[in-house]
C-alpha cells in the first residue's frame, strides 16, 4: 500500500463513482478500479458496494475512510512543509466560490495573483455558500468565499465586503414607483430566491418569518441573472445584494432598498483553522486581504 492507494480510495468515496474519481484524478477508470481491488485484497475486506453506476462505502470502508483521511491529511501537510523549506513558490489552490460572487469580485484578483505567482495553479469550484463551508471544513477545498457568519466552528475568516439586500419587483408592481419598501408589506407576494445550497436562502426565509409571514416561494435558482429575469417577467419578487443589483438592467425591473428590517449581506474569505496552510494558500490570503481592503 502507498499513499496513492489511499488518495484514490478517498476520491472514490467522496464522489461515489469510479468514473468521476478517475476524471478528477486525471487517470483511467481501469487504473483506479485495479487500485481499489488491490487495496481490498491487501486489507482483506470489501470497501465498496457497487449499486448501478454508483458505489457506497461498506462498514469496513467507513472504518478505512476515517483512518485514511488522517493519513492523507498528514501526508499533505508534510509535502506542503517540505515545499516551504525548499522555498518553492509553486502550488495548487482549490477555491470555492458561490456563482453570484465569483464573476463580480474575482477575475481581476486571480489575474493579479497569477502575475505574482505564475507557478501557482488555481482550481475554482462554484457552489452555494453552505457547500463551500462544508468542503473547506472537510478538506475538499483549501480556501472558500461565503456569506458570514459561518456555521462550521473549525473555520477562520476575514470579512471583505458588507452591504444590504435590495428588493427587485417587476415594473408593473405596486412598489414600482416607491423609494423603499418594508419586508412585512411583501406577505402576499410570490418570492424567487436562491436554492437551498445558498446561505441567502435561509437568511431570507428567516427574515420573512420574523417579519410575521411565511414567504410563498415559487421558484429557486442558483443564478442571480435568471432570478432577475424571472422578476422582470412578472413571476414574483426577489431580494439580491446591492453589488449584484448594480449589474442588473432596469428595463423590466424596479430596484429599491428594503427597510424595517434591512437584511445584511457580509462576505468573507474562509479557511480551516487547524489545517496546515501551504505557501500558496498563505500568499492567497495575504494578497486578497490586502487587495480587497483597498
Amino acid at each position: 500500500m502507498d499513499i496513492r492507494h489511499l488518495q484514490y480510495f478517498m476520491e472514490v468515496a467522496r464522489l461515489g463513482s469510479f468514473t468521476k474519481a478517475a476524471e478528477a484524478l486525471f487517470i483511467t477508470q481501469p487504473t483506479i478500479s485495479k487500485t481499489i481491488r488491490s487495496l481490498e485484497d491487501e486489507l482483506g475486506a470489501k470497501l465498496f458496494n457497487r449499486i448501478g453506476r454508483t458505489v457506497e462505502l461498506t462498514d469496513a470502508g467507513k472504518v478505512i475512510q476515517h483512518q485514511a483521511r488522517i493519513i492523507v491529511k498528514s501526508f499533505q501537510n508534510l509535502s506542503s512543509e517540505l515545499d516551504d523549506l525548499r522555498n518553492l513558490k509553486t502550488g495548487h489552490l482549490r477555491i470555492g466560490l458561490p456563482p453570484m460572487i465569483g464573476s463580480r469580485f474575482f477575475p481581476q484578483i486571480i489575474g493579479k495573483f497569477h502575475q505574482l505567482y505564475p507557478d501557482v495553479t488555481i482550481q475554482l469550484f462554484e457552489n452555494g455558500g453552505k457547500k463551500v463551508e462544508q468542503d473547506v471544513a472537510n478538506g475538499a477545498l483549501d480556501i472558500g468565499v461565503t456569506v458570514l457568519p459561518v456555521t462550521e466552528n473549525v473555520l477562520n475568516h476575514f470579512s471583505f465586503t458588507e452591504e444590504k439586500l435590495n428588493l427587485l419587483v417587476p415594473n408593473h408592481h405596486r412598489f414600482a414607483q416607491q423609494d423603499c419598501a418594508e419586508l412585512s408589506a411583501l406577505a402576499e407576494d410570490s418570492f424567487i430566491i436562491f436554492s437551498e445550497d445558498f446561505t441567502l436562502h435561509g437568511r431570507i426565509i428567516d427574515a420573512c418569518i420574523r417579519a410575521g409571514f411565511q414567504p410563498k416561494v415559487i421558484y429557486e435558482s442558483s443564478q442571480w441573472d435568471l432570478i432577475s429575469e424571472m422578476v422582470g417577467a412578472g413571476l414574483g419578487v426577489a431580494l439580491l445584494p446591492e453589488t449584484i443589483c448594480q449589474q442588473i438592467s432596469r428595463d423590466h425591473v424596479h430596484i429599491l432598498p428594503l427597510v424595517n428590517p434591512s437584511i445584511p449581506w457580509q462576505l468573507g474569505m474562509i479557511w480551516h483553522q487547524d489545517r496546515y496552510l501551504s505557501f500558496a494558500a498563505r500568499e492567497w490570503l495575504r494578497f486578497t486581504r490586502e487587495f480587497l481592503g483597498k
